[in-house]
C-alpha cells in the first residue's frame, strides 16, 4: 500500500486496529459513479484490501487493469456486463447452506 495514503488512513480514519466500525470508500472521490477509477487507484498502490492488491501482483491481472484504463470506456462496461452475466451462472446456496449478510462486513449473528 501506498505509504502515504496509508499515513493518512491511520492518522483520519482507522485509528485503532479493532475498529470494526469506520466505514471507508473502497474508491475515494469516486463513490458515486460507477467508473474506473477504482483501477486507477490500485496502480498507485491504493486498494483497501489485500485482494485488492493482489490484483497489480499477478500479471494476467494486471495486464487486463492497464487494458481497462487504455481502452475507450464502453470496453469496460461490456467485459463488466459479461463478467455479470457470467456470475449469474454460478449456483447460488440457498436455505441453510448461505447467508443475505444484513451489514457486508459482518457475518449475521
Amino acid at each position: 500500500m501506498d505509504s502515504e495514503y496509508a499515513e493518512n488512513l491511520k492518522a483520519n480514519k482507522c485509528r485503532t486496529p479493532n475498529d470494526n466500525t469506520t466505514r471507508l470508500e473502497m474508491d475515494p472521490g469516486s463513490r458515486k459513479s460507477f467508473d474506473l477509477s477504482y483501477y486507477t487507484l490500485l496502480l498507485k498502490r491504493r486498494g483497501l484490501f489485500q485482494s485488492d492488491a493482489a490484483l497489480t501482483t499477478n500479471s494476467t491481472s494486471l495486464a487486463l487493469i492497464r487494458q481497462l484504463l487504455s481502452s475507450p470506456p464502453q470496453f469496460f462496461f461490456d467485459q463488466f456486463a459479461r463478467s455479470i452475466e457470467k456470475m449469474g451462472r454460478i449456483n447460488v446456496k440457498t436455505g441453510t447452506e448461505g447467508e443475505i449478510r444484513k451489514q457486508c462486513a459482518l457475518v449475521n449473528s
